[in-house]
């Protein structure tokens, strides 16, 4: 890892079954990241949409490794980044009374060039603002015990 990798845990008060789901299903996703155009697969493409517009395309990528539960694995790029692209790693792990969540993202230097300290910083604010998001929306969504 460099020092242009964004690195961000989180911790959840669901089961990894549950968090998983938020970061492959479609309709979940919509909820704290983008819409997607379909549920993500491994070796498939994926395409977010700009909720906030025109339903445009506005993140992108193709799914490289999913192992449910545990890993999930993919290109990602966004319009700024004229198409070059950059790593997604989502790690899910047993914490205690639920999950920890980590994201790593990284080659961002590498896709961005000159323009990279930028793209961190906005890519930076705008992971914060989505796990803001999933916290609430995996709260909402877990059955009280």
């Amino acid at each position: 890892m460099t020092a242009t990798t964004i690195t961000k845990t989180i911790f959840l008060n669901a089961p990894r079954t549950h968090v998983w789901a938020f970061l492959t299903e479609k309709d979940k996703l919509a909820r704290w990241f983008h819409p997607a155009v379909e549920d993500l697969k491994e070796g498939a493409d994926y395409t977010l949409l700009d909720q906030h517009g025109d339903m445009e395309r506005i993140c992108w990528g193709k799914v490289l490794e999913m192992k449910p539960h545990e890993r999930l694995v993919y290109t990602f790029t966004v319009k700024p980044l004229n198409g070059a692209m950059t790593t997604v790693r989502w790690l899910l792990e047993d914490a205690v009374g639920g999950t920890r969540l980590t994201l790593v993202h990284e080659g961002i230097e590498q896709a961005a060039g000159e323009a990279a300290f930028m793209m961190l910083s906005a890519l930076d604010a705008g992971w914060d603002e989505h796990f803001g998001r999933f916290r609430v929306q995996v709260r909402e969504a877990v059955p009280a015990a």
